[in-house]
Formats: C-alpha cells, sequence, structure tokens
C-alpha cells in the first residue's frame, strides 16, 4: 500500500485520464504528484526521461500517457502510433524498473483484443485471432506494454499493473471535429445544429473561436461558417452522422475510469490479477468499463434529447460503421473491488454541462 506521502509521477497528466486520476489522487489525500507537461519532458527521449528518474526518484508511476487518434489517424500514421508508443513505455517502464519503482500502472486500450473476439471479451481472448486493421499499430504498442509488465513482474518480481479502458469520454474531452471521438463529436455536432435552428450566431462563433473547424473559426463569413458545418453533416433542420448507427459501444466516464485506476494501484498487486496453481502464467491485465453496451443510434437519440435539438438525426450509410460490438467482460475488475456508478444518461448531462461552460484544452502528448 502507497503511503499518503509517496511521491507518484503521472505521465500524461493534462490527458482525459491522465488529469481526471491525478484529480482522483489528490482527492483522497496523495499530495506528493510529479507531472510535467510534453514541453518539460519528452517521453521519446531517452536521456531525457533518465534524467528525469534520476532527479525524482518516484515511489510509484502511472503511465498514462500516449500517442493516440481517431480512424483516420490510426490509418494514416501508422508508424508514428507504433514507434511513438513503444518508446514511450520502453522509457518509462525501463526507468521506473532501474530506479526501483515500488508500484506502476500501464493504461492500455481494449483495441488490444482481436477483431471478431467472442463477447463480451474477457481478458484471456487476447492474441487468440487477427487485429482490427486500422489500429493494427496501436494494439501491438499497447499489447507489448502489457505484456512488458506482466514479464518484468515474472522475471524481477516487481508490481506492475496494466488495466485496458473500455471507450472513455468525460471533463477535457476532445471536440474537435476532424478528430475526435464518437460520443464528444456527436454533442458538438447536434449543439452546433441547435445553434443554427434556433439562429443563435452568438453561440456559433464562440464555439468556433474555441475549436476551429479546418481553419474556419468564430470570425469567418457566416457562409463559410454554414459550409464548413455541412460538410461535417450539421444543418439547421438535421444532423447526418457515419454509418448505420447500429454497432454496440460500451461507455465509461473518465472520472470513474480514473477511479478504477487508483483503486487498482492501491489495492491490487500483481499476485491478484491470475489464477493461482497455473503452469502458464498470462493475460494479467484488467478489464475496465461498465460491462453494459448500448447502439451509436441510441446515444445520439440520447445526446438530442439532452440538448433539445428539434431537428431530425440522418445516418450516412456509404461511410464505414467500425467494428459492431466491442463489449468488455468486467468480472476479474468486480472481484477486485470496483464496480461503475455513472450511467450513460448522467454522463451525457454531465459532459454536455461541462462543454457548454466554454473550457478548450490544447490536446498534446503530456
Amino acid at each position: 500500500m502507497l503511503k499518503k506521502d509517496s511521491k507518484i509521477y503521472v505521465a500524461g497528466h493534462h490527458g482525459l485520464v491522465g488529469s481526471a486520476i491525478w484529480n482522483n489522487l489528490k482527492q483522497r489525500g496523495y499530495e506528493n504528484l510529479v507531472g510535467r507537461s510534453h514541453q518539460e519532458l519528452d517521453l521519446l527521449d531517452s536521456v531525457a526521461v533518465r534524467a528525469f528518474f534520476d532527479e525524482e526518484h518516484p515511489d510509484a508511476v502511472v503511465l498514462a500517457a500516449a500517442h493516440v487518434g481517431g480512424i483516420m489517424a490510426n490509418l494514416r500514421y501508422r508508424a508514428d502510433f507504433i514507434y511513438q508508443n513503444l518508446q514511450i513505455q520502453q522509457n518509462v517502464i525501463g526507468e521506473s524498473f532501474r530506479h526501483g519503482v515500488k508500484k506502476l500502472l500501464f493504461l492500455g486500450s481494449t483495441c488490444i483484443y482481436p477483431r471478431e473476439a467472442p463477447q463480451p471479451m474477457k481478458e484471456d481472448v487476447l492474441l487468440t485471432s487477427p487485429l482490427e486493421y486500422t489500429n493494427e499499430p496501436y494494439a501491438i504498442a499497447k499489447i507489448a506494454g502489457l505484456k512488458m509488465c506482466e514479464s518484468f513482474n515474472l522475471q524481477y518480481g516487481t508490481n506492475y499493473i496494466a488495466v485496458m479502458p473500455t471507450n472513455l469520454y468525460g471533463p477535457n474531452d476532445n471536440f474537435h471535429l476532424e478528430n475526435s471521438h464518437v460520443l464528444p463529436a456527436m454533442i458538438r455536432k447536434v449543439h452546433l445544429a441547435k445553434c443554427l435552428n434556433e439562429d443563435d450566431w452568438t453561440e456559433i462563433r464562440k464555439d468556433l473561436d474555441l475549436r476551429p473547424v479546418e481553419g474556419v473559426n468564430g470570425k469567418s463569413e457566416q457562409t463559410e461558417i454554414v459550409d464548413i458545418l455541412k460538410k461535417y453533416g450539421i444543418e439547421s433542420d438535421s444532423v447526418t452522422l457515419w454509418g448505420t448507427g447500429k454497432p454496440m459501444r460500451e461507455f465509461l466516464w473518465s472520472e470513474e475510469m480514473a477511479d478504477a485506476s487508483v483503486h487498482v494501484l492501491l489495492n491490487v498487486d500483481f499476485e491478484d490479477t491470475y489464477k493461482k496453481g497455473v503452469r502458464e502464467i498470462r493475460n494479467c491485465h484488467i478489464n475496465v468499463g461498465t460491462g453494459k453496451e448500448l447502439s451509436i443510434r441510441e446515444v445520439a437519440e440520447k445526446i438530442v434529447r439532452e440538448i433539445g435539438f428539434r431537428g431530425t438525426l440522418k445516418w450516412d450509410d456509404t461511410k464505414p460503421d467500425g467494428t459492431m460490438r466491442k463489449l468488455t467482460d468486467v468480472s476479474k475488475l468486480h472481484s477486485l473491488g470496483w464496480h461503475h456508478k455513472v450511467e450513460i444518461d448522467e454522463g451525457i448531462h454531465r459532459l454536455y454541462e461541462w462543454y457548454k461552460t466554454g473550457v478548450c484544452i490544447n490536446h498534446q502528448l503530456s
């Protein structure tokens, strides 16, 4: 068990999950936290990472930093996704070992599982069949990270735990239309369509000043704004979304992911993550999610109701749906003493309220 004065380094403390983990630790009375922005510490630079560990000597490490992006980015920048994530993991986990870090928590992703994995996905379906092609390089990097933790534990007796979160959403989320994930993108699209419907140009311009779209901001001509929003399926009487709306997805509030992560960091040891007496110890990572799913169409309809948009939802079935189901089996997490509390309706309400505050976060690797 980490003491309240233990020094904990949170890598990626400005990101969606890292910032929530930082806040959760603070709320639990852990004040001796260390963080560095990307400008202060480049995690791709092995010399800089070693110097940081030489200087700080953390007792525990949370590795929440990663090079991330949506489907298009994963397809276009495949080398960046595998190289940068492997490098970050190699540097941070390697220096944690060299400096005798007592506890390490590695954050991955449920994209590690096969494209056609049986649903819900148990931890032991890892590496049983091919991955989804679009994010294969990122998934392989995350698999390498969890296997690195597992292997250090087995060879050297370290206490490194890997957690694999489902689709996350929450404060500090990314709402930029070009590269955001599905739930925040839908919230922004429906919000802007409502503003168009109500002729609320003050709010539209404020929104685009905070998060410009392809260079179009709140100072652009009205016709230019209307055209760029239409390109993204946003009109005064309708919102058009990609695909059929049929894929099923599981969503977890990011602050709950943080709470689960801190619970694991403080209460779970490596020996708790696998069955005793087995000859081959593997798949020691822990799924983190709700164990509940709903269709993209259902999520969109909930968002329309929350925002109060009076137009219609349309679906462009010429665009890809992606994986049809990605539901995690969270029985291991439940057996380790953590359950989610925030259901999707409450989460959508919270996120829309946060979005309306007009907070703009520059998302960078941190």
